[in-house]
């Protein structure tokens, strides 16, 4: 049997930031997962490159049942603390928009940086090893897995959510938290796009597919504006993902597809000054000319602007500045970022991210029930919180 300090599951963003921290502290590290490879979900982030932290990270950028858990765990290890690391491994970076730190070169960089700090400070990382069974002992946890026996002093949980199961997620992290008596709160697909199955909705979207532009998303009180994609199956872009971790199935989106502009005052003052233009060729001013041609064909009748009446006009403005959509559901955890809900964290310490349940437990990452706005804000989290673990196991 191996024994050993401190025995990590997951071999992802927060479980190999846990056990190079928990390692420099001078405990002995062994990082466990079923994958055969460590960081898969790094690797194909921010399309290939990594949108590892967020500049203006804070407690509001994320989504709980406990929303004051987080706030600990983030003060005490910040994205300026992140950042410091990336700068001393030499990773270069650039800030692409709204303070979403990405690498220039790809995203192997922040996956190579992690397995050099684990190297250096001597954890030791086993793949191709399934966990078979977990049990509590007086000095620990005992492990039954494919690669033998294992007792540790301290458990770390960080497996994950259900997003992406083509990449290893599995739902094994909520097992062990039912096993030692947590609470688990519902699980659904969180930054994930929208399927419409409305026949002549979804005709646009095909017609539409590959089309992107601004706008402002708003759902049950919370807005984001960012830009809408329009894809064979229905919604996506950042603006829909963000607002998708709002949407609850039956919910209408709201969608202004001209932010910057008072959509009647605009359609007036075009009326005003181009009386013989044609609404799709003022629509076509703004948007793509298929998009303003599909609009004007489908969704009014397009004709010279000097021909709409007032009314005509405002209910044009409502329809571009206030779309009702009702997505039929979402795309689910095939394509979805993160797992909203999970391991209860009121049952959890907030200090230490061990569990309040069974003593020498801890849960980090994915598996709480936190999650983070679209932007590198839950790679901030995965940072923090293994941070916070590392100080205690």
């Amino acid at each position: 049997m191996h024994s050993t300090d401190v025995i990590i599951l997951g071999a992802g963003a927060a479980g190999l930031m846990c056990a190079q921290l928990s390692a420099r502290s001078g405990r002995r590290v062994l990082l466990l997962d079923h994958a055969n490879k460590p960081g898969k979900k790094i690797l194909m982030s921010g399309g290939g490159r990594c949108n590892f932290t967020n500049l203006y990270t804070e407690p509001a950028n994320f989504l709980s049942h406990n929303a004051h858990f987080c706030k600990s765990a983030l003060a005490r290890y910040t994205q300026w603390d992140f950042i410091e690391l990336v700068c001393k491994h030499g990773v270069a970076y650039h800030e692409k928009k709204l303070g979403q730190l990405f690498c220039d070169n790809k995203a192997s960089d922040i996956l190579d940086m992690l397995l050099a700090e684990c190297d250096e400070a001597g954890a030791e990382i086993r793949m191709h090893t399934s966990i078979e069974q977990i049990e509590k002992t007086e000095s620990g946890y005992l492990l039954q897995t494919s690669g033998g026996q294992f007792a540790c002093q301290s458990l770390v949980i960080a497996t994950g959510g259900l997003s992406i199961p083509t990449l290893g997620a599995t739902g094994f992290g909520y097992q062990v938290a039912r096993q030692f008596g947590h609470t688990l709160l519902p699980t659904r697909a969180g930054l994930v796009p929208f399927t419409i199955t409305e026949p002549q909705l979804k005709a646009m979207c095909t017609e539409l597919s590959g089309t992107s532009l601004d706008c402002t998303a708003s759902c049950n009180g919370t807005s984001f504006r960012e830009n809408l994609l329009f894809t064979h199956r229905g919604l996506s872009g950042p603006a829909i993902l963000q607002i998708s971790s709002f949407w609850e199935a039956g919910d209408t989106v709201e969608i202004n597809l001209l932010p910057d502009r008072d959509a009647l005052s605009w359609l007036q003052q075009m009326q005003a000054e181009r009386a013989n233009a044609e609404l799709k060729t003022v629509l076509g001013e703004v948007f793509t000319r298929k998009l303003a041609n599909l609009l004007a064909e489908q969704w009014f009748e397009s004709k010279p602007m000097k021909q709409y009446t007032p009314a005509e006009l405002a209910q044009i403005a409502e329809k571009l500045a206030n779309w009702q959509v009702v997505p039929a559901g979402t795309e689910g955890y095939r394509t979805a970022e993160v797992t909203l809900g999970g391991v209860d964290t009121r049952e959890v310490s907030s200090k230490t991210m061990e569990s309040l349940k069974s003593p020498g437990l801890y849960f980090i990452g994915e598996v709480l029930d936190v999650t983070g706005h679209l932007g590198g804000f839950n790679f901030q989290w995965a940072w923090a919180s293994a941070n916070a673990a590392a100080q205690f196991v």
